[in-house]
């Protein structure tokens, strides 16, 4: 079966321009799909419907946010201003926790398109679906956005597996505290299943192997910042028999590179 992992950074940069993420999942023909940063508009595109129509596939979306995407923005030759990590970007604005800066009511107010919408994590197959459920971790006090982890027990020819997605805080906010959240729900489940986990960590794959104890990597690839990866902050793990037969990265135009992996449960 075919594994991605993909933030889609909901298909605009950070200068508000459109980008060709849902092409390029399209492209991947994966079996399993983990997409951190889904956007669903409210009168506008919603990348959950169309990728779950266009391509048969069935599964679930974490609603994790509230916010406004940009798709009239023009830029220069970077993803996104040099200076947005300090002032905000201009792709997507969250004012549901905090309010926005000057600078970003400022841009915002320039640009003639700003959608509505939610933001959020989903998972979508082609596989046979036995149970899906969201389960909250929560918001951090730094943040601006709810978590969630997405629990899927899901089976091929006839074996059972578990997928979970997520996307998790950033180590400087407090994501050990959800990781230990992530063990205690793997605590919970069936331990005779093969385990799966994938997303957008916002973390290195060392600090992960001491916050989330006993998986095994199924996909090493450079992944952020899409330009010029330096390094893998996005995951595909495992507990149980599996094998990587084939693993390679993506560009589809969001700061992150998509992880791909082609599995074998032995």
């Amino acid at each position: 079966m075919r594994v991605a992992t993909f933030n889609l950074h909901a298909g605009v940069d950070g200068w508000g321009r459109p980008t060709r993420v849902l092409e390029v999942i399209k492209e991947l023909d994966a079996d399993v799909l983990i997409l951190p940063e889904l956007w669903r508009g409210d009168d506008g595109p919603d990348f959950y419907e169309d990728l779950r129509s266009s391509l048969h596939l069935e599964g679930d979306f974490a609603a994790l946010a509230r916010a406004e995407r940009v798709t009239s923005g023009q830029g220069g030759s970077t993803w996104q201003p040099r200076l947005a990590h300090l002032v905000g970007e201009r792709g997507l604005y969250f004012a549901g926790h905090r309010s926005l800066t000057k600078a970003q009511l400022a841009n915002r107010a320039r640009h003639h398109r700003v959608e509505h919408g939610t933001w959020g994590l989903g998972l979508l197959t082609r596989l046979e679906i036995e149970d899906v459920r969201a389960i909250s971790l929560g918001r951090l006090a730094r943040e601006r956005v709810q978590r969630a982890l997405l629990v899927a027990r899901l089976k091929e020819n006839d074996r059972s597996f578990y997928v979970l997605a997520i996307h998790g805080a950033h180590l400087s906010h407090g994501s050990h505290r959800q990781y230990q959240r992530v063990s205690e729900i793997v605590e919970t489940l069936d331990p005779s299943l093969p385990i799966l986990i994938g997303g957008d960590f916002n973390s290195w794959r060392p600090l992960l192997r001491l916050l989330l104890p006993g998986w095994h990597t199924l996909a090493a690839g450079r992944t952020w910042p899409a330009a010029r990866p330096h390094s893998q902050i996005d995951h595909l793990l495992g507990r149980g028999p599996w094998k990587t037969t084939k693993n390679f990265t993506r560009d589809g135009g969001s700061d992150h590179l998509a992880l791909v992996a082609d599995l074998e449960l032995l």
